[in-house]
């Protein structure tokens, strides 16, 4: 028996802020970051609300890789307001936070960690969540995950529930339009692999592969587009919906081994998450291509790839792969990001374990064993290409 769940509504497309004007409620707290809020964004977001006749406050101390300090300091300022809302605005990171909040605000007599699917929250008895993406790329907006960061030991924490699904996901392009170059690509590439994971992963359905094929379709489409020209209308409003496509996908299936390196690597070394699914998604790719040659095929023949053979078709697609990260302007490789071989061989041993703690080795089509994650990092930070057989 399967179970396909996710944001309660999604609203997307030109002028869907308008439907905040309808939202019930006396109070919503917003959390987002300062740059959003300097952006004008929460304002624009608090006035609609206010029309509606909620009031606000706002959380905007969110950081990249937010910690669990932040979630901490949010959860304490939403006790003290007592919000019937709590609205998400920015990228992932925000949104992360904004989830985190709303457990501890709901149920207080638990630790971020023991957020998990095997534990009852019972949320909704205090408030709901919307959720405002400004990025096109994590998915969190409609997804179950929250990723936040335990800054004393430097690791990425992978928390889960499907009651942390949003009641309103709201797609408004207009909010993508001041994204720089840089982080369109690396929130692009973040989305792409989201949806190739998703595709590929053992708990895969019919569902999630509809999505996470749609999805990988509009990122090697209209990625491009949006980074050559943010100010591309219909790419930016095609790659917001590919990013949520994506998480709603990755949330009904599983995420795999290219996520589980890629936390690795950013809760160690704060690479941006983007920037290190960049890095790692090519190998993981070859990696698996044993496993899941007939998935990778048929996400080659939806994207255009023309081959003779299976395995041609997935070789042509991570050459692909590799000339749409090259495109973004992402590195290759760690090496290329100014660190050295013998700054990341100490650090070796512990990406090697934090990944094998990951859940993202649950699905994904091969199980990794410690040396085949030592060979991944040793591949993804040279960028030299390697036989992964």
């Amino acid at each position: 028996m399967w179970e396909f769940t996710g944001p309660r509504t999604i609203i997307f497309g030109k002028e869907s802020l308008e439907y905040l004007k309808e939202i019930k409620g006396e109070r919503a707290l917003v959390i987002t970051d300062k740059v959003i809020r300097r952006l004008g964004f929460v304002d624009k977001i608090a006035n609609y609300l206010r029309e509606g006749g909620i009031s606000i406050r706002v959380f905007d101390e969110v950081e990249p890789d937010p910690s669990t300090e932040t979630v901490s300091k949010a959860a304490r300022i939403a006790m003290d307001y007592n919000p019937d809302w709590i609205v998400a605005l920015g990228g992932g990171s925000s949104i992360d936070v904004a989830k985190a909040t709303w457990v501890l605000y709901e149920r207080p007599d638990i630790k971020v960690d023991e957020i998990s699917p095997l534990v009852d929250l019972g949320l909704r008895k205090k408030a709901r969540l919307i959720c405002i993406p400004t990025t096109s790329g994590s998915g969190s907006d409609a997804s179950w995950a929250i990723v936040v960061t335990n800054t004393k030991e430097q690791r990425k924490m992978e928390l889960a529930s499907k009651e942390i699904f949003a009641d309103i996901c709201i797609l408004e392009p207009q909010l993508t339009s001041t994204m720089p170059p840089e982080l369109i690509a690396d929130t692009g590439i973040d989305a792409l692999a989201n949806g190739i994971e998703a595709y590929v992963s053992q708990w895969r359905n019919d569902f999630s592969d509809a999505l996470s094929i749609k999805a990988i379709q509009l990122v090697f489409e209209y990625l491009p587009k949006a980074y050559k020209n943010p100010q591309d209308e219909i790419a930016r409003e095609k790659m917001q919906n590919a990013a949520t496509m994506a998480g709603l996908a990755f949330s009904n299936s599983q995420l795999g081994v290219v996520h589980a390196t890629a936390h690795a690597i950013g809760g160690l070394f704060k690479i941006p998450h983007g920037r290190a699914i960049a890095t790692v998604l090519p190998w993981v790719m070859e990696y698996n291509a044993m496993e899941a040659m007939e998935r990778y095929a048929e996400i080659a023949k939806a994207i255009g790839i023309q081959a003779r053979t299976q395995r041609q078709a997935v070789e042509n697609l991570i050459k692909a792969t590799r000339k749409l990260i090259e495109e973004m302007g992402e590195p290759a490789s760690i090496e290329e990001m100014g660190m050295s071989w013998e700054e990341y061989k100490k650090s070796l041993e512990k990406l090697v374990e934090r990944a094998m703690e990951s859940t993202g080795t649950i699905a994904d089509p091969r199980a990794p064993s410690k040396e085949d994650f030592r060979r991944l990092f040793t591949y993804a930070f040279k960028g030299r290409r390697v036989d992964l057989q």
